[in-house]
């Protein structure tokens, strides 16, 4: 018997649905969107969980359940709701100049969100695994391009291809370069002086990891454990 009601997957996914909440609520984004359907449907996510927290099915047999399915029903609902696919550049073009910095942070939020509920399935399905990482996902990325944080020297911002999307880093290893393939845990954004990171690359010893192997957008090969050990904490400080 699999203790689920300790399961960072389970846990992390909740946490996540609390700040979809907090963020939308408070929203007021411009466009063609239905607030009332995104977070009544975000709303039910919360029993779904909550029953799989008491389920204590081994993750075999968790991922065959109806509230897995309901999970993944419901962010796609969401998506509805906030506009379609590309409802995120709707909200960004809609804006102007002084409220994009604010609005990149809520969506990075939003995106941290639907990726967690939607990986959720693939994570739970690695096993019985009681390690904070397993709460996000973490892929094998390749950097598009890096330039100089316009307000810290010692800080690089980096476009990085995920595959089935791109995604921004902050990092403070100023030796990477385009090209370079990394790994990404997709943790709770961050906003540093301004920028918003919607991830971290893994690393040890102060350098990020610049040679990762495996499939872009899948887990990566090979990874060092020490390298996953600032990701745990973060995940660990996410859920307190």
């Amino acid at each position: 018997m699999w203790d689920t009601s300790n399961d960072y997957r389970l846990l992390v996914a909740e946490k996540s649905v609390e700040l979809f909440l907090r963020t939308v609520e408070g929203a007021n984004f411009k466009g063609k969107w239905n607030k009332k359907q995104a977070l009544q449907a975000a709303r039910k996510m919360t029993s779904e969980i909550q029953t799989l927290y008491y389920s204590y099915l081994e993750p075999a047999e968790m991922i065959k359940t109806p509230q897995i399915n309901l999970l993944e029903d419901q962010a796609m609902e969401i998506v509805e709701a906030l506009g379609g696919e590309t409802w995120h550049r709707q909200f960004l073009e809609l804006a102007n100049r002084e409220e994009k910095q604010k609005l990149e942070e809520s969506l990075a939020k939003i995106k941290f969100f639907l990726n967690t509920i939607s990986g959720l399935k693939g994570r739970i399905s690695l096993g019985e695994v009681k390690d904070p990482v397993m709460g996000v996902d973490i892929k094998k990325g390749e950097i598009l391009s890096v330039s100089k944080h316009p307000q810290a020297d010692q800080l690089l911002v980096c476009n990085v291809n995920l595959q089935e999307r791109a995604i921004t880093v902050v990092t403070n290893d100023l030796e990477v370069r385009e090209a370079n393939p990394v790994a990404v845990a997709l943790l709770p954004p961050e906003v540093f002086m301004g920028i918003t990171s919607e991830g971290m690359f893994l690393g040890f010893g102060g350098n990020v990891l610049k040679d990762v192997k495996g499939d872009l957008g899948k887990i990566p090969q090979g990874i060092p454990l020490e390298a996953l050990n600032e990701s745990r904490n973060l995940v660990e400080n996410f859920l307190q």
